[in-house]
């Protein structure tokens, strides 16, 4: 690696290093499920199937659950490439134990990915059924494309009303889901997009943004919803999405 892209690598992990301490503070005192913030992203980006894995919401909370110095270990190896000795004066490691600390944090990355990435078309399918069913009302339909073992996570951030710990369970999702669509007296619209490599929905009421709903797909059913709300982490895709889509 040369001298620059050193430097850039090791300026990147300082940088990185001074977001996670402000991230850590933060949480410490979030209300309820932190999701990170969603980030618009082009169709090119959905089509590489590892490329939009790697940005995926479920991947962003993976990498949340390693340590500090995990996690910048693990970017600056897998993502920029660096040599373990310019990792180690990055970290304040030897090379040896920067060697253990990726070897570790990519195995526990490993262990929490999808069984099988999903192609975007299926992602894509999964979706629209899941849409479908939203707008209808169908709670038969919602369990037939969730997975028996699908998780919701809701962040809204003490702002947004969002359930404060994860719901686990088809029936228990669909539920929730359901019940918070039929009560809701505004009237409710969804749109598609495309958040961190993934399709995912944008919810309006009234025609306000008022959250993003990415999803998990494993097979063919969803195994994760990761529903936005907290107005804090939206005002990006609410600048960047088009009038005709909000």
């Amino acid at each position: 690696m040369s001298d620059h892209a050193t430097d850039t690598a090791t300026e990147t992990f300082v940088a990185h290093r001074k977001r996670l301490r402000t991230m850590k503070r933060r949480k410490e005192s979030y209300v309820g499920p932190w999701l990170p913030e969603p980030l618009l992203t082009a169709p090119d980006v959905a089509q590489d199937v590892e490329l939009a894995e790697s940005v995926s919401m479920a991947m962003m909370l993976v990498l949340e659950t390693l340590s500090p110095t995990e996690r910048a270990v693990f970017l600056l190896r897998e993502a920029f490439d660096v040599g373990y000795d310019e990792i180690a004066a990055a970290v304040d490691k030897s090379p040896a134990a920067v060697r253990q600390i990726a070897h570790r944090a990519r195995q526990h990355v490993d262990a929490r990915r999808p069984r099988k990435v999903v192609s975007p078309s299926v992602t894509r399918a999964a979706l629209e059924s899941f849409q479908r069913v939203l707008e209808t009302g169908d709670l038969q339909g919602l369990l037939d494309v969730l997975a028996p073992e699908v998780v919701l996570m809701s962040d809204g951030g003490g702002i947004k009303q969002a359930a404060m710990r994860p719901v686990t369970g088809a029936d228990k999702v669909a539920r929730y889901m359901i019940g918070g669509v039929g009560k809701n007296a505004r009237r409710i619209t969804f749109a598609p997009t495309l958040v961190n490599g993934h399709p995912a929905l944008f919810m309006h009421l009234d025609g306000e943004i008022d959250g993003v709903m990415a999803i998990r797909v494993e097979e063919t059913r969803i195994t994760g919803l990761y529903y936005v709300r907290n107005p804090e982490k939206l005002n990006r895709v609410e600048s960047e999405t088009p009038l005709t889509l909000r």
